[in-house]
C-alpha cells in the first residue's frame, strides 16, 4: 500500500499545482474549486493509504521481487449483505433531491441517512452478524 499511497500524494501536489495555475490564468471560480476538491479528495486517499500501510504487513505490490502469485489469497472481511446501503442511497437521493426541488425534502432525507449510517456502524454489534 506504500506505493499506492505516494502515488495519491503526488497527484495531489499535481491537482494542487494545476489548480493554482489555472485559478490565475483563467481567474474562473467553478474550474478552480473543482480543481481544489480533486486536491482535497486526493491527499484524503492517499493519507488513508499511507496511514494504512503502517498498520499492515507488507504486500506483495510493496517487494519489487514479488510474483504474481505473492498476492493470492485471503484480502480481507467483506460484509455479504446488508440494508443499510439502500437506505443511504434513498436518502441521500432526496437530500439531493431537495436542493433542486426544495429544502422541505431534507425533513424526509435526514432520518433515513441517521438510520443508515447508524445500521451500518452497528451492523455487527447486533442481530445475527453479531459473531462474526
Amino acid at each position: 500500500m506504500k506505493i499506492q499511497g505516494k502515488m495519491f500524494m503526488w497527484l495531489s501536489i499535481f491537482f494542487l499545482l494545476v489548480a493554482v495555475v489555472y485559478g490565475v490564468w483563467s481567474k474562473e471560480p467553478v474550474g478552480t474549486t473543482a480543481l481544489f476538491l480533486a486536491f482535497g479528495l486526493s491527499i484524503m486517499i492517499g493519507f488513508y493509504l499511507g496511514f494504512t500501510a503502517r498498520r499492515v504487513d507488507v504486500g506483495a505490490q510493496d517487494n519489487k521481487e514479488a510474483d504474481v502469485a505473492d498476492d493470492a489469497g485471503e484480502v480481507g472481511f467483506f460484509s455479504p449483505h446488508s440494508w443499510q446501503p439502500l437506505s443511504l442511497a434513498v436518502g441521500g437521493a432526496l437530500a439531493f433531491l431537495g436542493v433542486a426541488v426544495g429544502w422541505w425534502l431534507m425533513y424526509f432525507s435526514a432520518p433515513l441517512l441517521l438510520i443508515g449510517i447508524w445500521g451500518w456502524v452497528f451492523e455487527y454489534y447486533r442481530g445475527e452478524n453479531r459473531t462474526q
